[in-house]
């Protein structure tokens, strides 16, 4: 006897169905990659970029500011 056919004799409701959350079209066909997807993609590599854009910019000024200005190094142009 089948799930369905056992649940109904027994008087119990059916199973719900598995609920694809990302309900956002795909991109192409054949590739499971969604529009959501995308979106979040971008989203996570344009905020790693500015991390690693403000990232550089902090270990340039120790490097060109705080470092000689503290003695712990002498840049080589300026020697």
């Amino acid at each position: 006897m089948g799930e369905a056919r056992r649940r109904a004799s027994q008087g119990l409701p059916p199973r719900k169905q598995k609920i694809d959350k990302d309900q956002s079209p795909r991109i192409v066909p054949w590739l499971p990659i969604t529009q959501n997807q995308k979106e979040q993609f971008y989203s996570i590599t344009k905020l790693g970029a500015w991390v690693g854009i403000g990232v550089s910019v902090v270990a340039w000024i120790v490097v060109r500011l705080i470092g000689p200005a503290a003695g712990w190094w002498t840049p080589a142009d300026m020697a």
